[in-house]
């Protein structure tokens, strides 16, 4: 993300920093819309401090949405919408039924397995909560799962949307890091994967100790060979997408573009899909960029301001004077991470957090492309954790189960996932293996 070119004058923080500062966490911890907390604070800050000319809030607002990379996120929604509406994501969950449905908790392995699926398509973590919620809970409670575990399960793999590729929170803070795109896709791959299996295991075993699941079906080659065949065309799509991002025939932004037409035409094909359908998966889509792109755009300015105040160079001369452990500076920024996480979305966390956790991860040694994959996958945690967990509140809609309920059931998967980001963090391999 590159900023407006200006020099302050040096500044001292005083209460003119941290009075609209505190204002602004006050205004997120009330409900106030993120945009609305974050645009009001920095205006608020530059106008006391007079860091920057006022004249610089408007132009870089402009500026912070001015990138092609981000034309991906609606497509990649729209993708997501239209995978759902032409019954593609009922042939991937079927094929992970087919794959994983003979183990002793074959449905809750084939439920994560599935929200994996729908993850390489979608980038979204609502989104897969909300698909494949609406077709696995209530056979999950059928089989034996007390419905907040059912839930709570849904929830875990869905937090897999943002950090399997194709991600947007990958295509976010590429764009706020100034990283390629189709690098962190490639090196989220394996991480992506693990928290998935964290998932799956973390199920199993609580599957040992209470016995959720009763029954399972048995393992049929003939029959998976079939589930293959049925979704050879939901298949497709991430093979388009990473496909041709790694085979240098299309940007991320084309890949989704194109892997947007391939859905609309399959379904219209098959005829789950027709014209009618076209402006109500529009208007999906841009629901949901209007939350995510107004975040950007207000997070710009304040990330130009903290920028032009040097907090990110205070913040680490803060901490290294308290110590110069580097396993201790890397679990104080998991920490960091985790309670922003629960309080925040990961969209405004990353456009706010990466550019001044990133100093301090290059200070122990850090490279920039695993402080990218940490942060994401961290951040994943807030999905299912309170008060925000934004999965919860997603399957707690479509089921009327108790937010609460559900969250002391995902307890156990939000400590699977610590432990995945721990092996991230003090294994650096696993996010750049590709190189």
């Amino acid at each position: 993300m590159e900023f407006l070119t200006y020099q302050p004058a040096a500044i001292q923080l005083g209460w003119t920093f941290y009075l609209p500062l505190f204002g602004l966490v006050a205004m997120i911890a009330l409900g106030v819309p993120v945009w609305v907390a974050i645009g009001l604070g920095s205006l608020t800050i530059i106008t006391l401090t007079e860091a920057l000319p006022l004249s610089v809030f408007g132009a870089s607002l402009f500026e912070g949405i001015n990138a092609f990379a981000l034309i991906a996120v609606p497509l990649f929604i729209l993708t997501g919408d239209a995978l759902v509406r032409s019954g593609l994501s009922d042939k991937l969950l079927d094929l992970a039924q087919a794959t994983v449905g003979g183990f002793r908790t074959g449905l809750g392995s084939s439920t994560t397995l599935g929200c994996g699926f729908f993850a390489c398509i979608s980038g979204s973590d609502a989104a897969g909560a909300a698909a494949v919620g609406r077709m696995t809970i209530h056979r999950l409670v059928e089989r034996g799962y007390p419905l907040p575990a059912a839930c709570a399960l849904v929830a875990s793999g869905a937090c897999t949307g943002i950090l399997i590729p194709p991600s947007i929170a990958y295509i976010v803070i590429g764009l706020v890091l100034g990283m390629p795109v189709s690098t962190l896709f490639l090196a989220a791959a394996i991480p992506g994967v693990l928290v998935m299996l964290s998932v799956m295991l973390t199920n199993v075993m609580l599957n040992r100790l209470h016995g959720f699941e009763k029954g399972h079906s048995s393992f049929s080659f003939k029959v998976w060979l079939r589930a293959v065949w049925d979704a050879r065309w939901a298949l497709f799509v991430p093979f388009v997408i990473l496909g041709g991002i790694y085979s240098g025939i299309f940007t991320p932004t084309e890949a989704a573009s194109v892997a947007v037409v391939v859905v609309v035409l399959v379904g219209m094909q098959q005829g789950t899909l027709t014209l009618g359908d076209i402006p109500k998966m529009l208007e999906s889509s841009a629901r949901v960029c209007g939350v995510i792109v107004p975040i950007i755009a207000v997070a710009h300015p304040l990330a130009q301001l903290f920028s032009s105040l040097a907090i990110p160079q205070t913040m680490v001369g803060g901490i290294t004077s308290l110590t110069d452990s580097s396993v201790l500076i890397i679990l104080l920024m998991i920490g960091i991470l985790v309670l922003a996480g629960c309080v925040m979305e990961a969209t405004p966390n990353i456009v706010i957090l990466a550019p001044l956790l990133l100093p301090l991860a290059q200070m122990v040694g850090m490279n920039d492309i695993h402080f990218a994959i940490l942060m994401v996958t961290t951040l994943g945690m807030g999905f299912i954790t309170p008060p925000l967990g934004l999965n919860l509140f997603v399957v707690a809609g479509l089921t009327r189960c108790s937010i609460l309920a559900i969250a002391r059931y995902a307890v156990p998967f939000v400590l699977g996932m610590l432990m995945v980001a721990l092996l991230i963090a003090f294994v650096p391999w696993l996010s750049l293996w590709w190189r």
